[in-house]
């Protein structure tokens, strides 16, 4: 009975030895990874597990002791309620933090949670502009926001593309309609005209009853504020009706997949998008751009879709902050991440300003040409 106890004892000590020299550190991401738009949160999902798989070979050391990351990944169905039940899910476990959400529908309300439990969250695709204007000390994006976003597209399909009569439809999501209104303001202050304003769901599939309202009042361009699996077969019901405007979206339709739902009612240079995010070509981050496309691709078997790079250097950003602080405690690498200046990710330089939001946000204009999404610009 001596000698068990004895060696219960020492296995206590050795297993309470090996876990302080290789504590865990939780971070988790969020997205939706079932759903109509599964492909985007699974897209970004990988890129955490790039991310975090890269941070583990290499080696972390925070505050003196090696640590093991560990992702930890929850799926919020694109839904707010369980956006919030899940961000709950991830405060009561104290995670270090948190990477996402994918869509500000989520993101808003999650914020709030993890706002109260001090948990930094960091999305990589989030625009709209509420996300990070609620006074939350928690809260960061690495991309451009919605003002942002709609208001270049809606300066383009005016100045660029010629739009004078220009149809807006959005899905009534937190992204969908900022983003429309954005545009909407956008142009009318370019001079266009918006004869139509219309409104559909995040998850209809029958676009007959409003894109007939619209076709009477023929439009040069339609632009739709929400995601790429209600935009594709939108596309191929305007193509059945008839109707054929230029079609512009924000980065929710900025995807490859996009050209698979849409099929042969695409054609060259009839859709304009932006993703919120991008790099110049030419610039010192155009190989290490390309560099990561291509181990992503070799490491899953697909293309990245949008956002994936951006959850990387968002799980890199915040684990760097972990470093510098010497912990990863979120009260004490919080005011670390918050000061984050010039860090060199795979999407760029990310600096962030006060309320959270990154400094010269980039965004990319894009067309379809030949079945594949073409970079037009980089604006900032």
């Amino acid at each position: 009975m001596k000698m068990n106890t004895l060696a219960a004892a020492v296995l206590a000590l050795s297993t309470g030895f090996a876990m302080a020299q290789n504590a865990v550190v939780t971070i988790a991401h969020v997205g939706p990874t079932s759903g109509a738009i599964a492909h985007l949160g699974k897209d970004n999902e990988n890129g955490a597990i790039m991310a975090v798989e890269e941070l583990n070979a290499a080696g972390v050391t925070i505050g003196g002791k090696k640590v093991t990351l560990k992702l930890m990944t929850e799926d919020d169905g694109a839904d707010p309620k369980q956006g919030t039940s899940v961000a709950q899910k991830l405060a009561d476990a104290k995670v270090a933090g948190v990477i996402g959400h994918l869509n500000s529908g989520t993101s808003i309300p999650a914020s709030k949670i993890y706002s109260d439990a001090g948990i930094p969250q960091i999305s990589p695709s989030a625009t709209n502009p509420k996300y990070t204007r609620q006074g939350f000390k928690t809260t960061f994006r690495v991309v451009a926001d919605d003002v942002q976003l709609g208001g270049t597209l809606g300066k383009y399909a005016v100045g660029t593309l010629k739009g004078k009569a220009i149809a807006v439809i959005d899905d009534r999501t937190a992204y969908g309609q900022g983003v429309a209104e954005e545009f909407s303001k956008a142009v009318v202050a370019a001079g266009g005209t918006v004869v139509a304003k219309e409104f559909t769901t995040d998850k209809a599939t029958d676009f007959n009853a409003i894109l007939t309202t619209i076709k009477g009042k023929k439009p040069d361009v339609v632009f739709f504020g929400g995601m790429d699996a209600v935009a594709g077969p939108m596309l191929r019901q305007m193509k059945s009706l008839g109707i054929n405007a230029k079609f512009m979206g924000g980065d929710g339709i900025c995807s490859s997949e996009l050209v698979k739902l849409a099929g042969d009612a695409v054609t060259d240079n009839q859709v304009f998008c932006a993703e919120a995010g991008g790099v110049e070509k030419g610039s010192k981050f155009e190989a290490a751009k390309l560099d990561f496309d291509n181990k992503f691709k070799a490491k899953f078997g697909t293309p990245v879709q949008v956002y994936a790079p951006y959850v990387y250097d968002s799980v890199k950003i915040m684990v760097a902050a972990m470093v510098k602080a010497g912990s990863s405690d979120p009260a004490k690498y919080l005011p670390v991440l918050a000061a984050t200046k010039d860090y060199q990710g795979v999407t760029g330089a990310i600096s962030f300003d006060e309320k959270g939001d990154i400094k010269g946000g980039a965004l990319t204009l894009q067309t379809i040409k030949g079945g594949k999404l073409e970079v037009l610009a980089v604006i900032r």
